[in-house]
């Protein structure tokens, strides 16, 4: 991402609650056409994430391409949030059909859906792929800007017990540093304990999107060439840890989810679900 993105990143998160924000979202999108895949950068995020190193982009890989634009929209002062602070709590992708490394794509981002929320108020940031001219992928993340003194950590209440895990994972300190070298996701929070702290993190955290896509890794031999895979984020994955990897099929649906290995704390929950044919 651009320096000068984070620079405003910063100043936005510096005024604070001084600076007046507006009630309504950016009616605009951004757009870059002719977007080249970095074939070693994508090699080096398929290791990071636990993927076969392959020429065909994994799902989650185009969110990577499209990050610069999400962040260019959300550090823009007609956003109605700062992008500091931003907790993101889902995200859905759909794969309409698979692509290649060597295919140019065309990008689209935007955001929607400005909604409350028991915790304050939701939006979501929207991106689309198009190669050849056709719509390919398409990616839906929804982030959650909390607001007044509403609710507690994933809901509160008895939590459920977590599913009997499939695999164990060790998740490494700098995981959050190698997934923000590929991605160029830099959010402290991710890399430094110490930033971590000041957000009210006991220590850094791993990227929600690492996490997701390293479940996909664990399911690439369950992923057709077309489909929906949606995430829910639950508590913060902190760095390092070991996670307990769960997963299981039925009715046209392969179910997914991380926890603490020790704890049961839920890190993740999330669907697969095979596309019949190709949306519009």
């Amino acid at each position: 991402m651009p320096a000068a993105t984070y620079g405003r990143i910063a100043v936005g998160a510096a005024l604070g609650p001084v600076r007046r924000r507006p009630e309504a979202l950016p009616e605009r999108e951004l757009r870059r056409d002719g977007v080249a895949v970095d074939r070693r950068r994508l090699a080096a995020y398929d290791r990071v994430c636990g993927f076969r190193v392959s020429d065909t982009l994994t799902a989650t890989y185009p969110h990577v391409l499209a990050f610069p634009r999400a962040m260019e929209l959300m550090a823009g002062r007609d956003f109605p949030f700062g992008v500091l602070g931003l907790v993101h709590v889902g995200n859905a992708i759909e794969q309409l059909r698979p692509l290649d490394a060597a295919e140019p794509l065309d990008m689209r981002v935007w955001a929607e859906r400005l909604a409350d929320h028991p915790r304050g108020r939701t939006v979501d940031v929207v991106a689309e792929a198009c190669a050849g001219g056709e719509l390919a992928w398409r990616d839906r993340s929804t982030y959650l800007h909390r607001e007044g003194g509403g609710g507690g950590k994933d809901g509160g209440g008895k939590r459920a017990a977590p599913p009997e895990p499939t695999a164990e994972w060790p998740v490494p300190g700098d995981v959050g540093r190698r997934y923000a070298a590929v991605s160029g996701d830099r959010n402290p929070i991710h890399m430094h304990g110490l930033a971590a702290r000041l957000f009210g993190q006991p220590a850094a955290i791993a990227h929600g999107m690492w996490s997701k896509a390293r479940c996909l890794a664990a399911l690439q031999a369950h992923l057709p060439p077309a489909f929906t895979v949606e995430v829910a984020f639950k508590l913060p994955l902190p760095l390092p840890s070991t996670v307990a990897f769960s997963t299981s099929a039925g009715g046209g649906v392969r179910r997914f989810a991380l926890h603490d290995a020790r704890s049961g704390r839920p890190h993740l929950e999330g669907t697969l679900s095979p596309s019949a044919s190709p949306a519009a």
